[in-house]
C-alpha cells in the first residue's frame, strides 16, 4: 500500500526535480520508504507503506529480473502466491506481490490484469518498447489521476501531487460545479481541476509516442456470473458463504499488525465475525461512540466484540474533540466531498493504536440491497402505471404531494412524476441527488451545462446486452456512482492521510460477480439484507441483525448550528464572495439553516464549507 507518481515525455533534467515535488506531496501515503526511477522518457516515484515483505527487497520502483521493466505499485494483490505458481520461469528476488506483477506482465502483457485479485493502481515502464502501461483495479478501490499537456503526461495517486508539480494549472473545472452540489462529489473521469482526469475503474492506459490509448478490461455488467441460476436458495447461500469467507481469508495476508472498523452494523460485524473464526488471535476492533445516543452504535459494536472476544477499542467522540480534529481532516481532503471527516477520524484512532491495516464492511449495502433506494426502486417499478397518466395530471399530482408535505422525499417524487417514466435512468439519479437543478440555480451563478453525470453512468451501463435482475441493476448503478466516487475515494484519501491501509472484502470481484447474478426473489426482503444474513449462518446475533439501520454518521445537524457554527460560517461567507456564487442567496440560506427553516439541510451547508476550504488550501482559481 503506497503512493505512486509519474511523468512521461518531459526529459530527465526537468523530470528529476518535478517528480520529487510530486512525491513529497504524498509522503503521508508511504512513510516507510521512497524511491525513484528516471530516464530521458519517463520518471517514476514511489512512497512505501510496507505491508508485505518489509525487507529492502520490497523497495520501489522495482526492476524486473531482465532489467527491462520498472514498476511503481500502490495496493495489494491478494492472490499473488497463487499467481506466482504459474510464473515458474521467473527468478524472484523478493517475497513481494510487486514482483509478481512484473513477472505476470512479462508473461501475459496487459492480460495479467485478469489474473489479479486485489486492489491496485500501478505503472510499468517498458524500456524496450518505450511504452508506459498504467492500470487500475476492477472496482476502483485504488485511484490514479492524470494530466496531459501536448506530449507530456503526469499521473499520481492524488490530485494534490499533480498540483504540486507546478505544471498543472490550478483552475477549477467550471462545468462540474453543479454536479458537486447535486451529488456531493465529482464522478470519474472528471475531477474538480480543469484537465485533470481519473482513470476509470476496470481500465488500463498505454502511453507511447503515438499517444494515449485507454481500454476497459472489466465491466460490472458484462462480467456478471449467472451460475446461481436454477440453484435453490440454500445452495446460493452456501455459495455466498464460501465466497465471503474466501474474500476475508485472502485479505488476512499481512506482515504488519491489523484490525477492523466495527460499527455494530451487519456488514462490519460480518467481517469481524469471519476474521475471528479464521484468525487464531483476537482481532483488534475500533468503534467511535457519541454522547448523542441516537447516533451511537457503540452498544451493538460491543455485542460483537464480546461475542468474538476481540481486542476492542472504543473512542468517545465529543464535539470539542471533533472540532480539534476537523482542520486536519479537512486538510487531508484531496478533493471536495461531503463525507470525508467520518473516515478520517476512525482511521486516525485506528492508526494511533499501532495498526497499519484495517478491514472495512464497505460494499455490503451496495451488494446485498441494504440501501433504501432498492426498496424505492421496486415500489416505483410496481407503480409504473402512474407514468401512463397524462403529463398535466402527473404535474397536478406532484403539486398535491408537495403541498401536503414539503420535505425532500416529496420534492423528489414531484420531480420524478415529470420524468418520461420510472425507469432506473430517471429514478436513480433523483434518489441520489442532494439538491436538484432548480434548487441550485437559486444560489449558484454558474449556468448548468445540462449534463447529469449519474444519468450518463446509467445510460452507459444500459448499453450492455446483458440483462440484470432489477436489484442488480441498482447495485451496478450504486457501485458505478456513489460507491466508487464517494465512499471509495473518501476511504482512500482519508485512511492514507494517516498511512493506514483499508481492505474491503465485500468488494472481492468474485463475490461481486456472483451476487450480481442472483435473482431478486432471493434478495427480498431487502431489510435486513436477508440474503447476506442467511448466507452467514450463525455469524451474527439477532440483536445486530434486527436493529434499526443507522449508518456511520455524525450528529452534523447539531454540531453545525452550535460547536462548528463559527468554523462553518466563516467558510460559507468566504464562498459567497466568490464569483460563481450568489452572495445574498447563499448567506440567506445559511441564516435559514440556523433558524431551523424547512428546505435547508446540514449537508447543503456542509458541502459549501468543504468546497471553500479546499479551494483556499489549494489556491484554486475560478
Amino acid at each position: 500500500m503506497c503512493g505512486i507518481t509519474g511523468i512521461y515525455g518531459m526529459g530527465s533534467v526537468q523530470s528529476s526535480s518535478t517528480i520529487r515535488q510530486m512525491n513529497n506531496a504524498i509522503s503521508h501515503r508511504g512513510p516507510d520508504d521512497e524511491g525513484y526511477y528516471i530516464d530521458e522518457q519517463v520518471a517514476l516515484g514511489h512512497r512505501r507503506l510496507a505491508i508485505i515483505d518489509l525487507s529492502p527487497a520490497g523497495h520501489q520502483p522495482m526492476q524486473s529480473n531482465d532489467g527491462n521493466l520498472e514498476i511503481a505499485f500502490n495496493g495489494e494483490i491478494y492472490n499473488f502466491q497463487e499467481v506466482k505458481k504459474h510464473l515458474s520461469g521467473y527468478e524472484f528476488k523478493s517475497n513481494s506481490d510487486t514482483e509478481v506483477i512484473l513477472a505476470a506482465f512479462m508473461k501475459w502483457g496487459k492480460d495479467c490484469l485478469r489474473h489479479f485479485n486485489g486492489m491496485f493502481a500501478f505503472a510499468i515502464w517498458d524500456k524496450a518498447k518505450q511504452e508506459l502501461f498504467i492500470a487500475r483495479d476492477r472496482l476502483g478501490i485504488k485511484p490514479v489521476y492524470y494530466f496531459r499537456q501536448d506530449r507530456t503526461v503526469l499521473f499520481s495517486s492524488e490530485i494534490r501531487s499533480l498540483l504540486q508539480s507546478g505544471i498543472v494549472p490550478r483552475k477549477i473545472n467550471r462545468k462540474v460545479v453543479h454536479e458537486y452540489f447535486t451529488y456531493q462529489t465529482i464522478h470519474a473521469p472528471e475531477t474538480f481541476i480543469n484537465n485533470v482526469f481519473m482513470l476509470m475503474p476496470g481500465h488500463c492506459m498505454t502511453i507511447n509516442a503515438s499517444g494515449i490509448n485507454i481500454e476497459r478490461y472489466w465491466h460490472i455488467v458484462e462480467n456478471t456470473d449467472f451460475s446461481s441460476e436454477g440453484k435453490s436458495y440454500e445452495n446460493v447461500c452456501a455459495d455466498i458463504n464460501k465466497l465471503f469467507y474466501d474474500a476475508v481469508s485472502r485479505r488476512l495476508i499481512s506482515d504488519v499488525p491489523f484490525g477492523a472498523f466495527l460499527s455494530g452494523g451487519i456488514d462490519s460485524s460480518a467481517v469481524v465475525g469471519a476474521m475471528s473464526r479464521i484468525h487464531s488471535q483476537p482481532v483488534k476492533t475500533f468503534t467511535i461512540a457519541f454522547d448523542e445516543s441516537e447516533f451511537s452504535e457503540a452498544k451493538f459494536a460491543k455485542l460483537i466484540a464480546d461475542k468474538y472476544q476481540t481486542d476492542h477499542h472504543e473512542f468517545l467522540l465529543k464535539p470539542e474533540d471533533f472540532l480539534n480534529l476537523l482542520p486536519e481532516a479537512m486538510n487531508a481532503l484531496d478533493h471536495p466531498s461531503g463525507d470525508g471527516p467520518n473516515s478520517y477520524i476512525v482511521s486516525k484512532i485506528t492508526r494511533q493504536a499501532g495498526v497499519t491495516m484495517a478491514f472495512s464492511g464497505l460494499g455490503g449495502d451496495v451488494l446485498f440491497a441494504g440501501y433504501p433506494v432498492f426498496k424505492r426502486t421496486e415500489l416505483l417499478h410496481q407503480k409504473s402505471w402512474l407514468w401512463k397518466l397524462p403529463l398535466p395530471l402527473r404535474h397536478l399530482l406532484g403539486k398535491l404531494i408537495t403541498t401536503l408535505k414539503k420535505d425532500t422525499a416529496s420534492i423528489k417524487m414531484q420531480q420524478l412524476l415529470l420524468s418520461p417514466n420510472a425507469s432506473l435512468q430517471y429514478s436513480f439519479p433523483v434518489s441520489r441527488q442532494i439538491s436538484n437543478t432548480q434548487q441550485l440555480a437559486a444560489f449558484i451563478e454558474e449556468k448548468f451545462n445540462g449534463i447529469d453525470a449519474v444519468k450518463s453512468i446509467i445510460e452507459e451501463l444500459n448499453k450492455s446486452t446483458v440483462r440484470l435482475p432489477l436489484f442488480s441493476q441498482v447495485s451496478a448503478a450504486e457501485i458505478s456512482s456513489y460507491m466508487q466516487n464517494v465512499l471509495l475515494r473518501d476511504t482512500d484519501q482519508m485512511s492514507m492521510a494517516v498511512a493506514l491501509e483499508v481492505r474491503v472484502p465485500f468488494l472481492d470481484y468474485k463475490l461481486v460477480e456472483y451476487v450480481m447474478g442472483v435473482k431478486d426473489e432471493y434478495k427480498n426482503p431487502v431489510y435486513p439484507k436477508k440474503l447476506l444474513v442467511d448466507s452467514l449462518g450463525d455469524l451474527l446475533p439477532d440483536e445486530v441483525v434486527h436493529r434499526k439501520k443507522m449508518g456511520f454518521v455524525f450528529p452534523w445537524e447539531r454540531w453545525l448550528k452550535k460547536e462548528l457554527s463559527t468554523f462553518c460560517g466563516d467558510r460559507i461567507y468566504a464562498l459567497a464572495n466568490r464569483g460563481f456564487m450568489n452572495k445574498e442567496a447563499l448567506t440567506n440560506r445559511w441564516q435559514s439553516f440556523n433558524e431551523g427553516k424547512p428546505g435547508v439541510r446540514w449537508l447543503d451547508m456542509w458541502l459549501c464549507v468543504v468546497l471553500e476550504h479546499w479551494l483556499e488550501k489549494n489556491n484554486i482559481e475560478y
